[in-house]
């Protein structure tokens, strides 16, 4: 059963999402949500921001995951439970395989389809590591990990309960991450390789 269909409005009731949208055609390639009933807009990403997305999907198709039971995916729609146009686009998701089957609305699915959700911090950090926090542990979304780019660490939720994580593991350089045997495979993220994999590269003066 959904978790996420209950309160929808009218077409004509949708401001928020009539707002997303308009922000969208003048912004293109920007990543527009919802939260907490607030409309924000997160900058372009980018090249070290793609380039730790890609470390971490290879760590989880290395772990066996992607395929039948679960599909990797970035910039998928999670439709929340925290408002009636509430909605987030995750930078990395792990969702069931039939996800296909539980779209809610606005391209955004069913959050009992997620096993974990994965974000990459740009300029506005707080966003990730405090709004989101409490939006995805509303959806009951299972594994949150937060790879913190300006403070160098990676944050290991678990274990929603009400609006925020009863377990939250912090991770420096050095360590590996070892994420929930829950999540379909057992998978250990190396933080210096995903912190590194994040940062900007020093530019090579020209000749």
């Amino acid at each position: 059963m959904s978790t996420a269909g209950v309160g929808r409005l009218a077409d004509d009731e949708r401001e928020l999402l009539a707002t997303a949208d308009r922000l969208a055609d003048l912004h293109p390639g920007y990543r527009i949500e919802v939260i907490g009933g607030v409309v924000t807009v997160a900058p372009l990403r980018d090249g070290p921001h793609a380039d730790a997305l890609t470390s971490a999907m290879i760590a989880l198709f290395e772990a066996g995951l992607g395929g039948e039971e679960t599909e990797v995916l970035q910039g998928i729609g999670l439709w929340l439970p925290s408002g009636p146009e509430d909605y987030a686009i995750p930078d990395l998701a792990l969702v069931d395989g039939d996800f296909d089957e539980h779209l809610i609305e606005y391209n955004c699915y069913d959050p009992a389809v997620f096993r974990m959700v994965l974000e990459v911090t740009s300029s506005n950090y707080n966003l990730d590591l405090r709004h989101k926090v409490a939006a995805y542990a509303e959806a009951k979304i299972p594994v949150y990990v937060i790879l913190d780019r300006r403070h160098g660490r990676v944050h290991v939720l678990t274990e929603p309960l009400g609006s925020s994580y009863d377990r939250h593991e912090v991770y420096a350089p050095g360590q590996q991450a070892p994420l929930p045997a829950s999540i379909g495979a057992e998978v250990s993220l190396d933080v210096a390789e995903l912190i590194q994999a994040g940062r900007a590269k020093p530019r090579t003066p020209d000749a």
